[in-house]
C-alpha cells in the first residue's frame, strides 16, 4: 500500500517546484520532505523524480502524480457528498469547490469550450484550472498529469486514457484587403512570391497552422516568409484587422471580424480535435467530460 505522507510530499515537490518550497507548504523540515521522497521511490524500487536546478517527474513520477490528482478528486466528490446528505433540513449548505485542471488551445477556449462547460461549472461548484498550449502539444500536459483532460489533435490514446473524437475546427486564410492587394497579381491571381513577401501573423512558434496551409493548397514544404508573433487570440486577430500581415482564423471568429477576407475562397484547413481524459474519472470529472462533448458537438464541426 503506498503511503499517503510519501505521495503528498511527491506531490508537493512538483507543484511547488522544489523541496524548500514543498517542506514550507507542507509545514514540514526540508529533510522530512527528502527522507518521504527517498523512502517513496525506495519502496517502489524506482526514481520519481529528477533533481536539479528545476526538479521533475519521471515518467513513473509523472503516473504517481496523475494517481494522487485522482484520488484527491475522488475525495472532493465523496466529501461533497457526505456533506449533502448529512446536512440538516433547512440549514444552510456550504459550498464546496472542487478544482479541474484541463489543457487547451486558445482558439478552443473562448470559441466553444467555456460557453459549453460554463453551466456545468456554475451547477456542481467545479473551478477550472486552465493551461493554454498548442493542440499538437496540450496532451503533454495531460502525459505529465498535469491536466485530467485536454484538447488535443492525438487521436490515439494515452496509456491510461480514453481519447474521445470532438469534431473539426475550420480555420481559413484571412487579411485586409489592402494586404490581399499586395499578394495579388495584375489579374489579381494570387502570387505565391508576393505572398511570401508579406508577413504572417502567427500565435506562437508552436503554431504551425500557416504552414499547413501553404502545403495544402500551394504545394510549398517549410516555406520562408516574415513572421509576427502574438499569442493571445485578441492580440493576433486585431494585428491581422489592422493590417500587419495574413494568417489562419477560426470560421467562428470571422463574424466579428468583417472586415477580413480570404485570400483563396473557400481553401481551409480542418483540424481533427478530441477530448483526451483519465480512463478513471471521478464524478466531477465525468459530468465535465460530458460537458466538453455536448459543446463540441453544438459549435465544431462533425465528421461524418
Amino acid at each position: 500500500m503506498l503511503d499517503a505522507r510519501q505521495l503528498e510530499a511527491l506531490a508537493a515537490v512538483v507543484e511547488h517546484g522544489g523541496f524548500g518550497t514543498a517542506a514550507q507548504a507542507l509545514s514540514i523540515t526540508l529533510a522530512a520532505v527528502s527522507l518521504r521522497i527517498k523512502a517513496l521511490e525506495e519502496s517502489l524500487g524506482q526514481r520519481l523524480l529528477v533533481r536539479g536546478k528545476q526538479v521533475r517527474a519521471t515518467p513513473a513520477g509523472q503516473a504517481l502524480l496523475a494517481h494522487i490528482k485522482q484520488v484527491r478528486m475522488m475525495e472532493a466528490d465523496l466529501l461533497g457528498g457526505l456533506q449533502g446528505t448529512s446536512s440538516h433540513s433547512g440549514a444552510r449548505k456550504a459550498v464546496r469547490w472542487q478544482s479541474l485542471s484541463v489543457a487547451i488551445n486558445a482558439d478552443s477556449v473562448d470559441s466553444w469550450f467555456l460557453p459549453g462547460v460554463a453551466a456545468m461549472l456554475l451547477r456542481h461548484h467545479v473551478l477550472l484550472d486552465i493551461m493554454i498550449d498548442d493542440q499538437d502539444h496540450t496532451h503533454d500536459a495531460l502525459k505529465s498529469g498535469d491536466v485530467m483532460g485536454c484538447v488535443t489533435t492525438l487521436a490515439e490514446p494515452m496509456r491510461g486514457c480514453v481519447a474521445e473524437p470532438l469534431g473539426l475546427m475550420r480555420y481559413r486564410c484571412v487579411a485586409t484587403p489592402e494586404v490581399l492587394k499586395r499578394c495579388r497579381t495584375s489579374a489579381g491571381a494570387v502570387s505565391v512570391h508576393k505572398l511570401l513577401t508579406q508577413p504572417a501573423v502567427i500565435f506562437n512558434r508552436k503554431d504551425a497552422l500557416q504552414d499547413t496551409f501553404l502545403v495544402q493548397h500551394f504545394g510549398l514544404q517549410q516555406p520562408h516568409y516574415p513572421r509576427h508573433f502574438a499569442p493571445a487570440v485578441g492580440a493576433f486577430e486585431t494585428a491581422i484587422e489592422l493590417g500587419l500581415g495574413w494568417g489562419m482564423v477560426p470560421e467562428q471568429h470571422l463574424a466579428q471580424r468583417p472586415t477580413l477576407q480570404e485570400l483563396l475562397p473557400g481553401a481551409t484547413v480542418d483540424v481533427a480535435l478530441y477530448w483526451q481524459h483519465w480512463a478513471r474519472e471521478a464524478p466531477s470529472a465525468q459530468r465535465l467530460t460530458q460537458a466538453v462533448k455536448a459543446a463540441a458537438a453544438l459549435h465544431l464541426r462533425q465528421a461524418y
